[in-house]
């Protein structure tokens, strides 16, 4: 609270740490950007570096399949948690047209792309360090802003390309 000539005047200030007290590093809002505007990677691996900020750990290349994802989001091993930022693509197949329409009228299908930012947290994770990762997950929502779709995954069910679709494409209007 500020007093200015006796009048108390109150300022809310967006806080860079997260419930956790966890920071996010410059480094991956500079990389985000690198994927959401300039298209030069596919995705990126984040991690919280010695429990104070969430960092950096894999960048993919810009022709890296899904699969690649998921590997660098388990290379921590069973017991780590993970960020992954992807950014998929896929077909959207406008509502009214079937498969066979579809290839003789390719303009009735449009390509989509959309990111998506996934907390990985395995059932085999500690208890601590999932908690370190779910409180300060919102830290780094905020800090990339235009994410179309946040995603939460437990084990290799949720997290694979076909489940991340189901959940992309509900979101499509048709």
């Amino acid at each position: 609270m500020i007093s200015i000539d006796g009048v108390a005047a109150h300022f809310s200030q967006r806080s860079p740490f997260s419930a956790s007290g966890v920071t996010v590093a410059d480094v991956c809002k500079t990389t985000y950007e690198e994927i959401k505007k300039d298209k030069k990677h596919r995705y990126v691996i984040f991690y919280i570096k010695d429990e104070k900020q969430i960092d950096v750990e894999v960048i993919g290349a810009r022709d890296a399949a899904y699969d690649a994802f998921l590997e660098d989001l388990q290379k921590g091993g069973a017991g780590e948690c993970r960020y992954g930022l992807f950014d998929f693509e896929y077909t959207h197949q406008c509502q009214g047209t079937s498969e066979a329409s579809l290839l003789t009228f390719l303009n009735f299908a449009s390509k989509k792309q959309k990111l998506f930012l996934m907390s990985w947290c395995p059932d085999t994770a500690k208890v601590k360090k999932k908690m370190l990762y779910s409180s300060s997950f919102d830290a780094l929502k905020k800090s990339l802003v235009g994410v179309q779709k946040y995603i939460q995954a437990t084990d290799l069910s949720e997290a694979s390309e076909e489940a991340v679709e189901e959940k992309l494409r509900a979101t499509d209007r048709n």
